[in-house]
């Protein structure tokens, strides 16, 4: 029955899914601009046009994505699952792709940077879509859900925590870093399959939709159009995402130019990821007390502090570091819970339109993600260039100003401006969510005895 609690082997293992994702992810997000502009020679703004341009390309793949996951036919095995892991197989071969340097001219490198960039992020959609979806046929407990959404967070940022710690170390053991960066994906790409298959061997689908009818292309135009929390959340996460990955992208060049030492970066990253690693236990307490969407605004109220009070002070490695920690341990609360929304409104939909099309639903949202991720890519690429970075040179003091700007300022005025967006207008409170499921149980009932 959907209304059975998890086990806490089902959640770990759901949290591991995001691990796997991110041992791909995150190194597209942390090191590719890094590699194109300092390895491939290619110029920072056309670097940034690759995430811009693939990013957009990404978006629409998603929805398509999701359209062929609602309409798929489960199997034994589900809906989701399987088109998982097949496509995670594939992936982690295309990570390694997207960090080989070719032997060409840098007009070369750059198409390749495009095609190579582009393949890869459909077969991410391929991978994440399914994953995503997977929560809400996991369960319908609003507990459950937090707890997933913590857990998937809590997966997500230790991914990023390990890659941050160990990616650039193993990089470094390579006298010439066009074999180091390969090599070190390979490592990564290795343990993101093991992650997504121990997810796929430890989680179920649980949920049925209340109308066991074939979904067509008209019910997902529905699902879409009629979902009002979901464009809410649609808009916000484009400016949440985009401060999020500007900081992954610009903290190697803060540390290497403004710090001092690139080097710093491990154990940046370790204290900063680390320490959020352990916050996101605290979401389901959070959520508890305060319900999500006052949870979700104190985090980003914190952050917006605290990036601007590092952007105005001195620089230093230890109160860079200590602010750094607290702005990012802050809006990590907010993008975990964000997880237990989207089953939420998957809920909303096929209780607004009598369809549960969770798959284009999460393609939905993942659009606005891989939106921000093209905007963040670019501007990263973008500011760069307009405040006159040379790789491998010494900084003047106005770019040095303009990488603190894109690492601190830039996500404090996205983040400031998500936050007014949340609590204006989302409207899909936790007592609602809970009157809309036990509408939906009640539905399923009527139509199983009709």
């Amino acid at each position: 029955m959907t209304k059975k609690k998890l086990t806490l082997k089902e959640k770990i293992a759901y949290g591991i899914g995001d691990l796997g994702n991110g041992f791909t992810f995150d190194l597209g997000q942390a090191y590719l601009l890094k590699f194109y502009t300092d390895v491939c020679g290619i110029g920072a703004a056309a670097a940034g046009g690759v995430f811009l341009f693939s990013k957009i390309f990404d978006a629409f793949m998603d929805v398509l994505a999701g359209s062929f996951v609602d309409k798929h036919k489960a199997s034994k095995n589900g809906k989701y699952r399987p088109v998982m892991m097949t496509s995670a197989i594939f992936l982690a071969f295309l990570t390694v792709i997207t960090f080989i340097a070719p032997d060409v001219s840098v007009q070369g490198k750059l198409i390749y940077a495009y095609a190579s960039y582009m393949i890869w992020g459909l077969c991410y959609s391929m991978v994440n879509i399914p994953y995503g979806s997977l929560s809400a046929a996991m369960t319908q407990d609003v507990h459950d859900r937090t707890q997933l959404a913590s857990f998937r967070q809590g997966g997500s940022l230790l991914a990023l925590l390990i890659t941050g710690v160990v990616f650039m170390p193993i990089v470094l053991l390579f006298s010439d870093t066009r074999w180091g960066f390969p090599v070190a994906a390979a490592a990564m790409a290795i343990i993101g399959v093991m992650s997504h298959a121990y997810c796929y061997r430890n989680t179920r689908e649980k949920v049925e939709a209340t109308n066991s009818e074939p979904i067509k292309s008209s019910d997902l135009k529905h699902a879409l159009t009629k979902n009002r929390p979901l464009w809410i959340l649609i808009i916000m996460s484009i400016f949440t995402i985009s401060a999020y990955n500007i900081k992954i992208a610009m903290l190697i060049y803060f540390c290497e130019y403004n710090l001092g030492d690139v080097k710093l970066m491990a154990l940046i990253n370790f204290i900063i990821i680390g320490s959020s690693v352990v916050s996101i236990t605290s979401i389901p307490k959070l959520v508890k007390i305060f319900g999500k969407k006052k949870t979700m605004l104190l985090g980003f109220g914190i952050s917006i502090i605290a990036d601007i009070i590092n952007f105005l002070i001195p620089s230093s490695p230890i109160s860079f570091t200590v602010l750094a920690t607290i702005a990012f341990v802050a809006i990590s609360i907010p993008n975990g819970i964000v997880w237990a929304l989207i089953s939420d409104i998957i809920d909303f939909g096929e209780w607004k339109t009598g369809k549960r099309a969770a798959g284009v639903t999460y393609a939905a949202f993942s659009f606005s993600r891989k939106l921000a991720q093209s905007i963040s890519g670019f501007s990263a690429g973008l500011g760069l260039s307009l405040i006159g970075y040379i790789p491998n040179a010494i900084q003047t003091q106005y770019v040095l100003f303009g990488i603190k700007g894109l690492l601190l300022l830039y996500p404090a005025i996205t983040i400031l401006i998500a936050a007014l967006i949340i609590a204006l207008w989302y409207e899909l409170t936790d007592e609602r969510c809970n009157q809309i499921i036990a509408d939906l149980q009640q539905k399923k009932l009527n139509y199983s005895t009709t």
